[in-house]
């Protein structure tokens, strides 16, 4: 067995060769009496036209997410026009390979057309009119995949990331505070027997944290239940803290509801934000000094790589009985959304397969961390 200290230094040539000549454990395998291990997809996946990734995820994962493909903006582009076949192969995808399958997301102040909040003559809709279309879409999309989608991410992303109020968003602006508790109703009795989830970015800052356990207590005092927290894990290589992450963990379950890590992925490029989140509206321009590993990974990052994913996974496993799900914000370094974000066309590393599908030395580390 690698000791910790080796498996560090261990190099990705002669990892990736005893990978592929002796059979490892999976990840859902290592952490099957623990919690479940995902990714998300995107269509080129689902569809068959990534065939070495598809293989990869059945072979790796028993929960599945879906990348966009649920996103308002894609399922439900025109007041008339539901497009409904990315997300039926989505769910096909999951059921042939007994996934656990994850919804994402119902109401979000991203991704969503303009004409959902507009009224006539561009006007902002009613309150009664937005409702409405509420209430339809997820009737129709919750219940399409009523019994076969597990979880919903009901709403994402909606505490503000300064103060841990509700975000100004035009759900609040045309509904009022109310807007949460109304989604969480229609996709109860859309699906009553689905697990229903709030979902955000940034969990580990005691302003959010404190904003998201307001905010379920306000909905649990409604009678609504939310099953879990999710917390996207889009961590840098030192920040948060593994104390931050563990307080929020701790604290959340302390409201009775489980914890799920949504989104996870760790960057090790250096990051122009001013904090470390996921607002995708915060962008910005091209700039080398954002983009230093053009030509491959030097090995003392890929040491702090391992190390970070290696801490993570001991600390989800020491909290498995409030944590129901792991899932990695992609599946190979190549399809990840940091690639693109803050700044487009960087070459990021963040998650456990290479652009070549091939295992990185996180991956050996993750599965230690299960023994």
């Amino acid at each position: 067995m690698q000791t910790k200290k080796g498996l560090l230094y261990l190099g990705m040539a002669g990892f990736c060769l005893g990978f592929m000549q002796k059979s490892e454990p999976t990840l859902k395998d290592a952490y099957k009496k623990d919690f479940y291990v995902g990714a998300a997809l995107n269509y080129r996946q689902i569809g068959g036209q990534d065939a070495k990734a598809t293989a990869l995820i059945t072979q790796q994962f028993n929960t599945i997410s879906p990348e966009n493909l649920l996103k308002w903006g894609s399922v439900h582009p025109q007041p008339d026009k539901y497009n409904f076949k990315p997300a039926d192969d989505y769910v096909a995808f999951g059921q042939r390979n007994k996934m656990f399958i994850v919804g994402h997301t119902l109401v979000w102040h991203q991704q969503t057309p303009r004409w959902v909040f507009e009224g006539e003559n561009g006007q902002p809709a009613s309150r009664e009119v937005l409702l409405k279309r509420l209430e339809d879409h997820i009737n129709t999309v919750v219940g399409r995949y009523k019994g076969k989608i597990g979880g919903w991410d009901v709403l994402n992303e909606a505490i503000d990331d300064q103060q841990g109020d509700l975000r100004k968003t035009k759900w609040l602006e045309i509904l009022g505070e109310d807007f949460a508790a109304k989604a969480f109703e229609y996709a109860h009795k859309a699906d009553p027997k689905a697990e229903l989830y709030y979902n955000d970015y940034s969990l580990y800052r005691p302003e959010k944290r404190a904003g998201v356990i307001k905010l379920v207590k306000s909905l649990q005092a409604k009678g609504i239940k939310v099953a879990a927290i999710g917390m996207q894990g889009h961590y840098g290589l030192t920040k948060p803290s593994l104390e931050q992450v563990e307080e929020s963990i701790v604290a959340f379950s302390k409201l009775g509801v489980h914890v799920n890590f949504t989104e996870l992925d760790i960057d090790v490029l250096p990051n122009p934000s001013r904090r470390q989140g996921a607002d995708i509206a915060e962008t910005f321009g091209a700039d080398a000094k954002y983009n230093v590993y053009t030509a491959g990974l030097p090995d003392s990052v890929q040491q702090q790589l391992t190390k970070r994913y290696a801490d993570l996974f001991a600390l989800f496993r020491k909290h498995r009985d409030v944590i129901d799900r792991i899932t990695l914000w992609g599946v190979t370094d190549s399809d990840s959304w940091l690639n693109d974000w803050p700044i487009r066309g960087r070459t990021s590393y963040p998650l456990l397969f290479d652009r070549n599908y091939q295992p990185k030395p996180a991956f050996r580390a993750v599965v230690q961390a299960a023994k």
